[in-house]
């Protein structure tokens, strides 16, 4: 039987995960993975890269942004491929934070149903879209210039 290669090159590593080559530079840059240099400076990744990809990219999915997965990711040893057990360990943390964000996006999909008569139609006003805009109350337009535009005019 054949020994498979202890490293791979980006093209590999591209190849098998069906990460493009940019996004594996990008994972690198931001720390998420790592790599080696060969003697002709080309790079060259552990084989358990591969998991640590798979692990980001599912991460990813369930909406996690690269800061929390890259806070995971520090607590795996770099040496080896996460492991069902870590995952596990590791998605545990995250339930409530998915469980807030399952029950915002519900609210959301409940409001919204009920925004569909309401007849405004004003990106600047609607209180979906531009919840935490405090100066919405009194109407569009740079409400605290005109008071003063007014008055010294």
């Amino acid at each position: 039987m054949t020994k498979l290669a202890d490293h791979l090159s980006i093209g590999q590593v591209a190849e098998r995960s069906g990460v493009p080559h940019t996004a594996l530079r990008f994972y690198e840059d931001r720390g998420l993975i790592h790599s080696e240099r060969s003697t002709g400076n080309q790079r060259r990744y552990p084989r358990t890269v591969l998991r640590r990809i798979a692990f980001i990219r599912a991460a990813q999915r369930v909406g996690l942004s690269l800061e929390e997965i890259s806070a995971a990711l520090t607590a795996l040893p770099k040496d080896h491929a996460p492991t069902k057990t870590d995952w596990a360990r590791l998605s545990r943390h995250w339930q409530d934070e998915l469980d807030a964000r399952i029950d915002a996006l519900q609210r959301l999909r409940d409001r919204l149903t009920g925004c569909v008569g309401c007849g405004c139609l004003s990106l600047r006003m609607c209180g979906l879209y531009n919840q935490d805009d405090q100066m919405a109350r009194f109407g569009p337009g740079a409400r605290l210039l005109k008071p003063a535009l007014e008055g010294g005019a």
